[in-house]
């Protein structure tokens, strides 16, 4: 999501890899010790948890919502097939199990007692009739492409679909569906705990735009009533009484609140006032952990960070486009930005992913791209140059809400000074009009991007950002031989060759650079005296139903 296998489920990946990675298991979850806050992991059951946010880019529908302002919203509202866990375990929640043969064709059967907010049941119409609305193209959803692997999906993306249903799932009573891939894909329910497979009530179909504003959910949370939703203030939320899955609130609620600026959410943090705030602005990495003693934490995510160049912006097409986006790569000094603006609360990244992922490695073909050359940046440049002379000026665009400005400020500078060009930053005033302007392809220049992980696989990264008509491949990127080699990648049944397809392709990825990456980013938080029980998530998110108050 954009930043700011065959039996019944019960899989563990990510904390393993962290342990591979070298990095101690017991650090990915973060508690407050007993005496923090006076709480002793004890508090009031009723409480509202006030939670840093940002405005979201659209209403909350989840097929539509791919970024992670609204993205945790809707992760809180709703409840999918399965759930993560803190380390990122995959477990069955409102899924009784999930069974296949093949890895092709999958049995879903639903649990006893799930009900939405509204009252409604939560039958296997309920998931049909969401993801078929998902894929549909006139209905010009955010999160489509999350369906391209079930039979049917091409047809119902297509730009002028004669279908609106994939023949790929069928509901076989109220209980139970299946669903048939394109291919076998043995690892395809792990990612059913992502947003865009959540269901929706039947309300929902009745008017999706008004549903979007005050969504009717099946999970821990639901929405406060009527206006819970003040646009570029805050989100509301309450417990769901009727909630008995695995997340249950030991809370009485989660209010989001939005800032536009993480400097001013920092001193909220300090004053108390917003309870939990997962990373902190480039002013306070130096000082946050002593600021705030044994209520802090520095750990792995799964998130990287990286800059999009779109393909159709001006010298950055064509032969010229390769040898510039590799020049850019290159002018950048990663280990300087990371240790003097993020006291190495950033990693410099090594591929598309992330470190805290199984398959992770350092060592692919190419990653050389990545890595500050000075002198090999102004030769490319120089080389684009006789092709075709660049004018104007190199721009990167983000957020001013994020607390972005500092290392743009930096790459840009670096790239100044390395290239001997003009690079600036453009700064728009929030996360969700730069999303916006990159959906709607108006942005008109390099832009921040990023990826928190929606899923425990590489594969949700590099589908949904480079794959073409990927979900967030915001700069256009196309190329067939990627396509191919990540396709066959999830349909690979031996593990070694599907991390051996897995890495072809990320080696094309950093050949022809249609994103830059920047770095890895820690979950570098903290959280007021008033909570105790506090656990940072594999995403780098707060696990709001565990937080006492």
């Amino acid at each position: 999501m954009n930043d700011s296998g065959g039996s019944t489920l019960r899989i563990t990946r990510v904390a393993a890899a962290l342990v591979a990675a070298g990095l101690a298991a017991g650090t990915l979850a973060a508690c407050t010790s007993g005496d923090d806050g006076g709480n002793g992991g004890g508090g009031d059951g009723s409480a509202i948890i006030n939670a840093y946010g940002g405005e979201p880019q659209n209403p909350l529908i989840p097929t539509n919502t791919s970024e992670n302002m609204g993205g945790r919203v809707v992760d809180v509202l709703f409840a999918g097939l399965v759930s993560y866990d803190a380390e990122g375990n995959t477990e069955n929640e409102v899924a009784e199990s999930i069974e296949t043969e093949d890895g092709q064709n999958f049995t879903v059967t639903l649990k006893d007692g799930w009900t939405f907010t509204n009252g409604e049941p939560v039958t296997a119409a309920s998931f049909v009739d969401a993801w078929n609305y998902g894929a549909l193209s006139t209905n010009a959803q955010l999160q489509g492409s999350f369906f391209d692997p079930i039979q049917g999906y091409d047809e119902v993306a297509a730009e002028n679909p004669t279908v609106d249903t994939m023949s790929g799932l069928q509901v076989v009573d109220e209980k139970t569906f299946t669903i048939e891939l394109k291919q076998p894909e043995a690892a395809f329910p792990e990612r059913l705990g992502f947003a865009a497979y959540y269901p929706l009530p039947a309300a929902a179909f009745e008017d999706m735009e008004a549903f979007g504003e005050n969504p009717i959910g099946n999970g821990p949370y639901m929405m406060a009533g009527e206006g819970a939703w003040q646009h570029n203030v805050r989100i509301d939320t309450v417990v769901n009484p009727d909630y008995d899955g695995n997340r249950k609130a030991v809370n009485g609620g989660v209010a989001f609140i939005m800032y536009s600026s993480l400097d001013t959410a920092y001193t909220d943090l300090l004053a108390d006032n917003v309870d939990v705030l997962e990373v902190v602005p480039p002013s306070a990495v130096t000082t946050y952990q002593s600021d705030l003693p044994d209520r802090n934490v520095n750990q792995p995510s799964a998130t990287i960070e990286t800059v999009t160049i779109p393909q159709n912006l001006p010298h950055f097409s064509g032969e010229e486009g390769v040898l510039r986006r590799e020049a850019i790569s290159k002018a950048i000094d990663r280990d300087l930005v990371t240790e003097q603006i993020y006291n190495n609360t950033r990693t410099p990244a090594k591929d598309f992913t992330s470190q805290a992922l199984p398959g992770w490695t350092d060592s692919l073909e190419g990653v050389d791209k990545v890595e500050f050359d000075a002198e090999g940046a102004k030769e490319l440049w120089a080389q684009a140059d006789a092709i075709a002379p660049f004018s104007g000026t190199f721009e990167i665009a983000y957020n001013g809400d994020g607390g972005h400005k500092e290392w743009v400020d930096a790459v840009t500078n670096s790239i100044r000074n390395t290239l001997g060009i003009q690079a600036q930053g453009k700064e728009i005033a929030t996360f969700a009009q730069l999303r916006t302007e990159a959906t709607n392809r108006t942005i008109g220049s390099a832009f921040r991007s990023g990826w928190q992980g929606d899923y425990p696989q590489q594969y949700g990264f590099l589908a949904q950002n480079y794959q073409t008509g990927g979900s967030s491949n915001d700069g256009d990127y196309s190329n067939p031989e990627f396509d191919r080699l990540l396709r066959e990648s999830a349909g690979a049944t031996d593990a070694d060759q599907q991390q051996q397809l897995t890495n072809q392709a990320q080696e094309i990825l950093l050949n022809d650079l249609p994103a830059v990456p920047l770095w890895y980013r820690n979950a570098a938080g903290a959280w007021s005296n008033n909570v105790s029980d506090v656990q940072i998530d594999w995403q780098g998110i707060p696990v709001y139903n565990e937080m006492t108050k």
